[in-house]
């Protein structure tokens, strides 16, 4: 009845003005993501998810669009999640994971017409499925029990499913754990392994069983989202290997260490060869098309996961490396090559936004051939580039944009019809000189209703991170249109440790969490005091992550803000330490407990006496990045010196709030607390 009582809402509404953004809103638009190129160019498949409110959660389909313009149709209507779609190199099939039948296992669709059909039934679920130059195989990830994986695939199968029912069966839901990363996110990691699998298959049709190809104790593929940009394994142009990113050994220091390394592996033999040995990490190998080199990224410092990305060639001849983005001051994330093995398209922040660049291969300068909003999902098809693109202004959509320079085009418009009803105001970038004399740059986001004339409430956020950054961007979680349309300027500061604006500046956080990062916070709030439009009596601050550890710094040393949002923030540094899963994240930005006695200088804890600001905590029983005690000894601290203050506690989401229905008590629950204190 709720969801037949909006979208009537909806419809009525396009017949007057254009309104403010509500929540239904933001649940109401298309997710669109991963978009995939036909071989000949003709068609592009991609993602659109939907929030299915009433069940608390989202469904998403495939959709296919011509590559150069037109109506775009749904492929497939399954109830559940259908998602990461690979095009046969034949373009006769499409290959996608879905979990309509129960648990996650692969399906091809056949492309002129017909319903798909599973060619997966692995006990331990398949996922990222990506197929081989010659369509004979398809390579997949599963995540099994290591002691089983060296055995024939019916008999690692059988033992990996009769031991995880054992599991689930068992009324004894305790964990013995011997060695660390024996968490991630919001799961357990259970003592399994992510490998690699090929799947023979024939016309669509699986045509025998799945093999393992990287058994033992160690995963394929990355286990943390720092180190992948992407599919992190590929075919060689002959489908002879699968290049892969491998995780750091020895595994018993996998839970500090960066030190992930390029393998490949034969797909008939399964004899693996170790590629690189740079000792930070190396990740996402993509052979050039002519099969003579290896593009991937990589970082030099060991330890550090925030480090610059480079881009390098290893020539599979000489085994000769050299560095393609030496000069290139920002961090490289997603690569693709040219046909003809000539240029790379790659993704790279830049100033608040992320850009489309292309590089020669055989080396020269970067060209950036997108301006402004934030892209990604990029590959190159023929003469244009393909990727998502999305703004403050509008969520992402499907662009395809000429290699050469041009007008990007929209071919998705999923979202059209809905951004016409609404008033949504573009950002204003404005750079205050911040800490030693540094140029810092801010959004400014003005509400609906903004009128010069009038002060008006700021709402002063601070990004995650903290090695991170607000981007010209759509957000589904913290979304800035939302909560300007509640009547409040919204300030999205980009200081220390942000990046996209240079590495020296995204280092100046580490071992200085309220130092330098804070001093220009304050410059950027005082810049906004000035304006005459601002109503410095009416000024709240949120964060969430790094943003909520500055929160609790805030509570220290500022008394500037009427209230302050802590969303998952870092509150106790030595806890923290104890608790998290990424060691190597505290190890470098704060150093070890008992080897640094200035390890906790920057603890928010430290400086509890001073605190004195209304505070809304909020806290998630899953979030494995920072647990659950960071949240709660605030709440305690702020509650016994009898502080106006209030815990939200979620106990079945993890770092993010990401249930729909979940979603919306956050975001009522905040804006309630605001509208309180912003009167």
């Amino acid at each position: 009845m709720r969801t037949a009582l909006f979208f009537s809402l909806v419809t009525a509404g396009s017949l007057f003005a254009a309104r403010p953004i509500t929540f239904d809103d933001l649940q109401a638009f298309h997710r669109v993501s991963d978009p995939q190129p036909s071989p000949d160019g003709q068609w592009i498949v991609y993602v659109v998810a939907d929030v299915e409110f009433a069940e608390n959660r989202t469904n998403s389909d495939l959709w296919i669009v011509p590559a150069r313009g037109g109506t775009p149709r749904k492929l497939t209507h399954s109830p559940k999640h259908d998602r990461h779609p690979r095009w046969s190199p034949d373009g006769k099939w499409i290959v996608f994971e879905s979990n309509r039948g129960g648990d996650f296992q692969l399906y091809t669709l056949p492309v002129a017409g017909g319903e798909a059909q599973v060619v997966t039934h692995i006990s331990t679920e398949a996922s990222n499925p990506v197929w081989s130059p010659d369509g004979s195989h398809i390579a997949f990830v599963s995540a099994v029990f290591p002691e089983f994986s060296t055995q024939p695939f019916e008999v690692a199968d059988k033992a990996n499913r009769e031991k995880q029912k054992a599991r689930d069966d068992s009324k004894v839901k305790a964990r013995v754990i011997d060695h660390l990363l024996y968490r991630h996110w919001d799961s357990w990691v259970d003592d399994k392994r992510q490998h690699l699998f090929v799947l023979p298959v024939t016309n669509g049709v699986a045509a025998g069983s799945p093999r393992n190809l990287t058994p033992g104790d160690r995963d394929a593929v990355p286990t943390s989202s720092t180190f992948s940009a992407g599919d992190e394994f590929a075919f060689s142009p002959d489908g002879r290997e699968l290049a892969y990113t491998a995780t750091p050994m020895p595994t018993r220091e996998e839970a500090w260490s960066t030190n992930h390394d390029l393998w490949t592996v034969q797909v008939g033999s399964g004899e693996r060869r170790r590629l690189t040995s740079n000792p930070a990490a190396d990740a996402l190998p993509r052979f050039s098309p002519d099969g003579r080199h290896i593009a991937y990224r990589a970082q030099a410092r060991a330890g550090f996961e925030a480090d610059r990305w480079q881009l390098f060639l290893l020539d599979r001849r000489s085994g000769a490396i050299r560095a393609l983005t030496a000069d290139f001051d920002t961090s490289v994330e997603g690569i693709a090559w040219s046909a003809d093995s000539r240029t790379l398209l790659i993704e790279a922040e830049d100033q608040g936004t992320k850009r489309l660049w292309t590089i020669p291969a055989a080396g020269g300068q970067s060209k950036p051939i997108t301006t402004g909003g934030t892209a990604g999902d990029a590959s190159i098809s023929g003469s244009h580039a393909v990727y998502t693109l999305s703004r403050m202004t509008h969520p992402p959509e499907i662009f395809t944009v000429p290699i050469a320079g041009g007008t990007p085009a929209n071919l998705s418009q999923a979202n059209t019809r809905l951004l016409g009803e609404l008033t949504l105001n573009k950002p204003e970038s404005v750079t205050v000189t911040g800490a030693g004399g540094t140029p810092v740059q801010m959004w400014i986001l003005r509400p609906p209703t903004f009128d010069a004339t009038k002060k008006n409430p700021l709402v002063f956020w601070v990004h995650g991170g903290p090695q991170s950054a607000f981007m010209d961007a759509w957000s589904t979680r913290w979304n800035a249109q939302l909560w300007a349309a509640q009547g409040w300027v919204i300030a999205l500061p980009n200081p220390r440790g942000s990046t996209g604006f240079g590495q020296k500046f995204t280092d100046e956080i580490s071992h200085d969490w309220g130092g330098k990062v804070f001093e220009d916070l304050m410059a950027t709030l005082a810049h906004l005091e000035k304006q005459p439009w601002i109503d410095s009596q009416r000024m709240a601050s949120a964060g969430a992550s790094y943003g909520g550890y500055m929160m609790n710094w805030f509570q220290g040393h500022t008394d500037k803000f009427k209230t302050l949002v802590t969303h998952c923030g870092v509150y106790e540094f030595t806890t923290m330490y104890g608790t998290t899963e990424e060691l190597w994240f505290d190890e470098w930005d704060h150093g070890i407990p008992w080897q640094d006695p200035n390890f906790d200088r920057w603890s928010p804890h430290r400086h509890a006496a001073k605190f004195k600001t209304p505070n809304l905590v909020i806290h998630n029983e899953l979030d494995f990045r920072v647990p659950i005690h960071q949240g709660l000894s605030l709440f305690t601290t702020l509650q016994r010196q009898g502080i106006p203050s209030r815990l939200l506690y979620f106990p079945d989401e993890g770092h993010w709030v990401l249930k729909p229905q979940n979603s919306e008590l956050w975001h009522r629950t905040i804006f309630d607390w605001l509208k309180t204190y912003l009167k």
